[in-house]
C-alpha cells in the first residue's frame, strides 16, 4: 500500500531549541494515525511542517509519493489547536462563507447535519460554549471534502461528553474512507481513535506502532491494584515488583491467580482489590521515566 503522506528525517530547530529531531514516519490511507506526546514534545511544531504552515529546518515530506502542491492544499482540511474565526458572524455566516472558498465542498445541509449544528446556526460565534465552537471548527475542517483530515488536539478543554461526541465524529469521517491525523496527550484517546501511533518526547520518536503491537513488545503483565492501607510491603513478600501511584499500589503480575492467591496467604483485604491491562501511559512511564500528563 503507497503511503498517502510521508515524512523522512524531518527537523525544526528554533535558535536554541531543537523542536524536531530527525523523525521519520509514514501514513497509510483510511487510518487514524496518531502523533502522541506531553505538551511541548513537538507535536504541534510537526504537524505544523506538515500543513505547510511552518518550514522545515531539514527533512522531506511527501503527499502520495510526490513533494506537496496544489493538490495537498485542496485535498487537505486543518483543525488548528486554537483557531479564531470571525466572531460578530452567525455560525451559519461562518459556514457560508467558507463553503465559498474551496472549489470541492461537501453541501452544507450534509455537514450542518453531520456536525449536529442545526441548533447553532443562527447563535454568534463569540455566544457559543467551548464544546460548540470545537464542533464549529470540526465542521470547518471538513467543508473541502478533504482527503487527509489534521486535527491538533480537538479535544482540549472540553468536558467528558463533548469529547466523546468529537471521538464520534472523528470515527464517522474514517468509515468513509478518509485519513485522519491526531495529535493528542490523552491516552485514552489514541487508544480509542487511533490505528497506527508515532510517540514522541523531547522531539524524538521514542515508540511507534499499533497500540496492541507496542503492548505486546513492551509488556507481558497485568496490574493487580489495591489501596495503600489495605497493602504493606512484607504482604508481597513473593517478589512481584509494584510501584506506589496516586494513592495505590499496582503489583505487576505475570499470573493474576498466582498474586491472588499469595496475597489471600499474606491476609491482604481484597475490597479494593482491581485489575488493569497495561496502558499506553504506561508504555510511555517505561519509556521515559514520566508520565505522559507530567
Amino acid at each position: 500500500m503507497t503511503a498517502i503522506l510521508e515524512v523522512r528525517h524531518l527537523s525544526k530547530h528554533f535558535k536554541q531549541v531543537v523542536a524536531v529531531d530527525d523523525i521519520s514516519f509514514a501514513i497509510d490511507p483510511g487510518v487514524c494515525f496518531g502523533l502522541l506526546g506531553p505538551n511541548g514534545a513537538g507535536k504541534t511544531t510537526t504537524i505544523e511542517m506538515i500543513e505547510g504552515i511552518t518550514e522545515p529546518t531539514n527533512g522531506e515530506i511527501l503527499y502520495r509519493g510526490q513533494a506537496r502542491d496544489q493538490r495537498f492544499i485542496q485535498e487537505a482540511g486543518i483543525q488548528f489547536q486554537s483557531t479564531s474565526v470571525m466572531e460578530r458572524l452567525t455560525s451559519k455566516e461562518v459556514l457560508t462563507l467558507f463553503h465559498q472558498l474551496y472549489p470541492r465542498t461537501i453541501p452544507l445541509d450534509d455537514l450542518i447535519e453531520q456536525c449536529e449544528l442545526e441548533p447553532l446556526l443562527n447563535q454568534m460565534v463569540n455566544q457559543l460554549s467551548g464544546g460548540q465552537k470545537q464542533r464549529l471548527m470540526f465542521a470547518l475542517a471538513l467543508i473541502n471534502d478533504p482527503e487527509i483530515v489534521f486535527l491538533d488536539e480537538p479535544t482540549t478543554g472540553l468536558d467528558p461528553q463533548s469529547r466523546r461526541n468529537l471521538w464520534n465524529r472523528i470515527q464517522g469521517i474514517k468509515e468513509q474512507g478518509k485519513t485522519v491525523v491526531l495529535t493528542t496527550h490523552y491516552m485514552d484517546e489514541a487508544e480509542v481513535l487511533c490505528d497506527y501511533l508515532v510517540i514522541i518526547d523531547k522531539g524524538v520518536i521514542i515508540a511507534q506502532g499499533s497500540p496492541r503491537e507496542l503492548m505486546k513488545a513492551h509488556f507481558d503483565h497485568f496490574y493487580v491494584c489495591i489501596d495503600k492501607q489495605d497493602f504493606t510491603p512484607s504482604a508481597n513478600h513473593f517478589g512481584e515488583p509494584w510501584t506506589e501511584y496516586e494513592g495505590h499500589i499496582e503489583i505487576q503480575s505475570r499470573s493474576v491467580d498466582v498474586t491472588l492467591q499469595h496475597l489471600l496467604e499474606s491476609d491482604v483485604t481484597l475490597n479494593s482489590l482491581r485489575v488493569r491491562n497495561p496502558t499506553l501511559e504506561d508504555l510511555f512511564l517505561k519509556l521515559t521515566g514520566h508520565h505522559l500528563r507530567e
